[in-house]
């Protein structure tokens, strides 16, 4: 058996004290093995309840959506999956995820690993947000609801002053690099002090590079009948949130669009200030 290294093992410690700290008593870890490999989910609510699958941004890990467990899991079976190939406990398997079709096949093979006999809710932060879209564009008789919070690289493209910033810690990834970088981003708010410093311990942690590609075509978005709702952080450095709000709203009329106030992109979705009404707006449109 291998050792498990060091760098590792502070990570899964860190992963596990998170969960343990800030998810509700009763959550459960689920494993769905997929072509893609095996991805692990945090996962509360009633077991007969609707699903509801929550993907959270690149690097942040399903226990970021700790908040929306607690606040959504009463009326739904909430799952909160590692994205395969990203700092977490999911898997890579022998089939490698090269491109969007990748993706939305390892979303399809989670679904059905799920047994989810009809269509599902689907919610996705940043990059999580991304994914869920084009998987709405793959699928859309699959999904029941689609909720995007703070979505990049769907209707508005990066401020270079967030790419500049967020340069150090991409090519050479550190605890104090990670950490620097989110405090410029959130202004210093308060984050959950156990997922920060599981998000310090992920520089550390093996990922594979990530899927990227163009924004979703124009007439494809404008042909979605999938009921959205998209949210965007009026804080947030990585995009213009009024700009890309009032993109989203020329290409999705029918989608609700809003923009919270005070509340960064990495501070979401776990924004103490910014939780409940962030989870009332949640709770109110998958009624």
């Amino acid at each position: 058996m291998t050792p498990t290294p060091p760098a590792h093992a502070a990570f899964f410690t860190a992963y596990d004290d998170t969960v343990a700290a800030t998810w509700p008593p009763g959550t459960t870890p689920t494993t769905v093995p997929t072509p893609y490999g095996t991805t692990h989910l945090n996962s509360y609510g009633p077991e007969d309840a609707p699903p509801l699958l929550l993907l959270p941004g690149g690097g942040a890990t399903s226990t970021a959506w700790y908040a929306q467990a607690a606040a959504l899991g009463r009326a739904h079976r909430v799952h909160a999956a590692d994205l395969i190939g990203e700092p977490g406990r999911s898997t890579v398997g022998e089939r490698p995820i090269r491109s969007v079709d990748d993706l939305c096949g390892w979303l399809d093979a989670l679904l059905d690993g799920l047994g989810a006999a009809g269509p599902v809710a689907l919610a996705g932060h940043s990059y999580g947000g991304w994914i869920a879209l084009h998987h709405a564009l793959h699928a859309p008789d699959r999904l029941r609801k689609l909720i995007l919070l703070d979505p990049t690289g769907c209707f508005s493209g990066f401020r270079p002053g967030y790419l500049l910033h967020a340069l150090p810690m991409l090519l050479r990834p550190n605890a104090a690099r990670t950490r620097a970088f989110l405090a410029w981003e959130t202004g210093d708010a308060a984050l959950e002090p156990h997922w920060l410093r599981l998000r310090a311990a992920a520089a550390g942690f093996p990922t594979a590079r990530p899927v990227t590609g163009p924004r979703p075509k124009p007439e494809a978005l404008r042909a979605l009948a999938v009921p959205t709702l998209i949210l965007f952080a009026g804080g947030s450095r990585a995009h213009d949130a009024d700009k890309a709000a009032a993109s989203a709203h020329r290409l999705l009329p029918g989608a609700e669009t809003a923009v919270l106030p005070g509340v960064s992109h990495h501070a979401l979705p776990l924004h103490a200030p910014t939780a409940p009404e962030l989870n009332r707006r949640m709770r109110d449109f998958l009624a």
